[in-house]
């Protein structure tokens, strides 16, 4: 445990967890200490968690004059930590109650703001009202729940003023996406790092100034993301929307089957969307209900280059050649359903990644992009220009040979051990179609109606290369290129493949 003195001489303590650029984490309750973060979900393993224990609560002292629970009079604290810490700008995520203080940070210091995260937060200091029927919107979402009677009931309680302990315990499965033994676990001891006196002073009179608020936070030039639980009583995804477009550069992320807590109810999906958000190079964007990450390089003018990874990559296996071609091409790499921090949807097709392909390019306004697809991607990529050639310029098929029955078959896949980069249940869904696709996929060959170049990797290759010269014949408008390097042109002859690409006339 860290310490400092804040401005009024209170010694406050925080936490650091992990490794890399800091975040400043900020725990709601409200007053909370902020143990029940504890990693964020793994969020540690990507940044360098700074965790205040705001003023009375974990290991910070309790302040001489306890008006300064207040919310508006705790902002003060936050930038005392980031003095503390020596950053000119902060990156700054906070939980529930305490997205109100991050907001009040974020309109007194906007200078000093370098992204800001609210996790389901608090929105009283915009004046957004989380209504009645928002919360029982919520709670009807969970009719299935064996715990549903129970809160439901209690729900009718609080909301006549009855409001008693054993009424606030039977709601509190409700704010989790699973009410498992870790949730019951979390929220035991979420429960006793709160402190009751200090929370009754957080939302004191004078607290908040919404209209003053809402003004000040146009001036707000840091990228901001509003990430709420699909299951959340408070804020519904909606008044997540609101919020976000209170700043000008904000945006609102949902996380399916999470509750008030999301990096518990699903920690990869919740990484995946924070860390996508927190790294300047990576953008997102949705397509057919799925995020979509990508990441660019090269000017805004050039003309437009979709690079596709193959299965269980991601689009970081283009850094080498996005490098090369970012000069001349304004070069984009997405990240498809299932793998690196694009969501994980858990069912998987080959006809999935064709319309990923196809939702990416028609979100970002990419229809007439010169495409370069590996493998998998490939695979994506000729389909959807089988049916939509309309959406390409140049199309280069890197070692997707067509689809022809495997003979032997894949034997069922084993997962490895530890945490991978993708999902896993699209190995065996993918080998299933690999080992009996469908015969109308080689049929969509002859109806690729774009130039088309067809890369083969050579005798250190796993694909048995007569099937590209097959498919080089039935593509209309083709040509093949053998480059000596097995199934991973790219990366294994990059130079080549650049050559490639560039007597192609990319």
């Amino acid at each position: 445990m860290l310490a400092f003195r804040t401005y009024d001489g209170t010694e406050l303590a925080y936490h650091a967890e992990g490794e890399g650029e800091p975040l400043l984490c900020l725990p709601g309750g409200p007053m909370c200490g902020s143990g029940y973060l504890g990693g964020l979900g793994g969020l540690a393993a990507h940044r360098r968690l700074i965790l205040l224990d705001p003023r009375g609560t974990g290991g910070s002292a309790v302040p001489d004059d306890t008006s300064t629970y207040r919310c508006d009079r705790q902002v003060e604290d936050v930038e005392a930590l980031r003095k503390r810490l020596g950053l000119e700008r902060v990156d700054v995520l906070a939980h529930s109650a305490a997205g109100n203080l991050a907001t009040l940070y974020a309109a007194r210091y906007p200078h000093r703001l370098r992204s800001l995260t609210l996790v389901a937060p608090g929105v009283r200091a915009v004046g957004i009202e989380i209504t009645e029927e928002d919360r029982r919107e919520a709670l009807a979402l969970r009719r299935q729940e064996p715990w549903y009677e129970a809160a439901a009931a209690a729900f009718e309680e609080v909301r006549r003023g009855r409001a008693t302990r054993a009424a606030w315990d039977a709601l509190v499965p409700a704010a989790y996406g699973r009410w498992d033994a870790g949730a019951q676990d979390h929220a035991a001891s979420a429960d006793q790092q709160k402190n009751a006196r200090a929370a009754a002073a957080f939302y004191a009179d004078g607290a908040f100034d919404p209209a003053a608020t809402r003004a000040a936070l146009k001036a707000v030039d840091a990228p901001v993301l509003v990430l709420a639980g699909a299951l959340d009583m408070g804020p519904r995804p909606d008044r997540a929307r609101e919020l976000a477009e209170l700043f000008p550069h904000g945006r609102a992320a949902v996380q399916k089957g999470a509750g008030h807590y999301p990096w518990l109810d699903d920690p990869g999906a919740f990484v995946r969307t924070v860390v996508s958000f927190l790294d300047p190079g990576v953008h997102s964007v949705e397509a057919n209900g799925v995020r979509l990450a990508y990441r660019v390089r090269g000017p805004e003018s050039a003309p437009p280059l979709v690079l596709v990874h193959g299965r269980c990559g991601d689009s970081r296996t283009w850094t080498e050649i996005a490098e090369q071609l970012k000069a001349t091409r304004r070069v984009i790499a997405p990240d498809l359903s299932g793998h690196g921090l694009s969501d994980w949807p858990g069912e998987y097709s080959i006809e999935r990644f064709r319309d990923d392909l196809r939702g990416f390019l028609t979100a970002l306004g990419l229809t007439g992009a010169d495409v370069v697809a590996h493998s998998m991607g490939g695979f994506a990529a000729y389909l959807l220009a089988g049916e939509s050639p309309e959406l390409f310029g140049l199309l280069v098929l890197e070692e997707s040979p067509p689809l022809f029955p495997l003979d032997p078959p894949r034997p069922p896949a084993v997962r490895p051990d530890g945490e991978l980069s993708y999902d896993w249940p699209l190995v065996p869904s993918t080998d299933a179609q690999l080992n009996a696709p469908d015969p109308l996929w080689r049929e969509s060959l002859d109806r690729i109606a774009v130039p088309t170049l067809v890369i083969a990797g050579g005798s250190a290759s796993h694909v048995a290369q007569e099937k590209f010269a097959w498919m080089a014949d039935r593509i209309p408008d083709s040509t093949l290129v053998t480059i000596e390097a097995g199934h991973l042109v790219h990366t294994e002859r990059p130079a080549e493949f650049l050559a490639a690409l560039r007597e192609f006339g990319i």
